[in-house]
């Protein structure tokens, strides 16, 4: 669904003239801007960043949020390869994480289907106990290394007609995230529940396990997140908890076009998002503005994409009631 902005446009296309005008005149007026390392660069600096974003969307779309991705991308992979630096077998301890993070996302799940717990509460604390549990019980330092020659490493090094590997897998989850959405039962059912959650249910619709599904599915696409970046970094480092990178993924979404009151949003969308903050941020890097004044302009930008969702899609008295964020 698009959502209609001025003069009859959506959002989305919106947004796409504006990268395509930021674009232009970073061609134009910064050099090297259109160097084949420098279009590379822009592309595999949002990858991961549009591969949460893919995530956050899901939540979104079936009106809700997850302010617990980011510490669960890091911490999960630190333990992992905290795990593997001690000693433990790759399989054990691969197996180790990927349950650890699964049952993060039932429990950020099974609080907000069944508790009734609004999500912004729910994952605020998940994510604040999973950064803490994590770095104070199970790694001994913030930056935790890959070993090296581990499978990691070496996927990290892999390219394709020169392009960096983390490329290619965002552009397969682009696809998965799509196909999911728009195909599948259970993806129909994030839509209809984020549109209306009480006509959903009264229809049969199986609306609190679809909660559910959401919050495993977004812990996971976190976790796949953080074996990029561990791939691409040769190291995963804690502090990205404490930075702004869960409000740069909640931007992408929303700027993009992702309705905050749920129902609306898909793919082309986070896409849309991360090819403006992507050129942005390339930009303000050539021109060297310091990165206090890069997270302000970042945050002028989020909250003027909030103002406008919440003018493009007043919230409702449903929406008021349900309200997860």
């Amino acid at each position: 669904m698009h959502r209609i902005g001025w003069n009859g446009l959506s959002q989305e296309r919106i947004v796409l003239i504006l990268a395509a005008v930021l674009f232009a005149a970073a061609a134009v007026s910064l050099p090297g801007f259109l160097a084949p390392d420098n279009l590379i660069a822009i592309v595999r600096s949002v990858s991961v960043l549009g591969i949460l974003a893919f995530g956050m969307a899901i939540v979104i779309i079936g009106r809700g949020i997850d302010l617990s991705m980011v510490a669960i991308m890091a911490m999960s992979v630190a333990w992992y390869l905290q795990m593997i630096n001690g000693g433990i077998g790759g399989g054990s301890a691969f197996a180790f994480a990927l349950a650890g993070v699964i049952t993060i996302g039932l429990l950020n799940g099974v609080l907000v289907a069944y508790a009734d717990v609004p999500a912004i509460f729910v994952t605020l604390a998940t994510g604040s106990f999973v950064f803490g549990y994590v770095r104070s019980q199970l790694i001994t330092q913030d930056a935790v290394a890959v070993p090296p020659g581990h499978w990691v490493e070496l996927f990290g090094g892999v390219r394709y007609f020169d392009i960096p590997v983390e490329v290619f897998i965002f552009a397969a989850l682009a696809i998965l995230t799509s196909l999911f959405l728009r195909y599948t039962k259970w993806g129909h059912y994030v839509y209809f529940a984020g549109d209306n959650p009480l006509a959903a249910r009264n229809l049969g619709m199986p609306v609190r396990p679809m909660l559910v599904l959401r919050y495993v599915l977004s812990a996971l696409i976190a976790f796949v997140a953080g074996l990029l970046t561990a791939a691409s970094l040769h190291s995963i480092n804690t502090r990205v908890v404490n930075s702004t990178l869960l409000y740069d993924i909640v931007l992408v979404a929303v700027i993009g076009g992702i309705g905050l009151s749920g129902g609306r949003g898909g793919v082309r969308n986070v896409l849309v998002g991360a090819a403006l903050i992507g050129i942005l941020l390339n930009a303000m890097t050539i021109i060297d503005i310091p990165t206090l004044y890069q997270n302000l302009i970042k945050a002028a930008i989020l909250l003027s994409a909030i103002v406008m969702d919440g003018i493009i899609n007043p919230r409702d008295e449903q929406t008021a009631q349900q309200g997860d964020i």
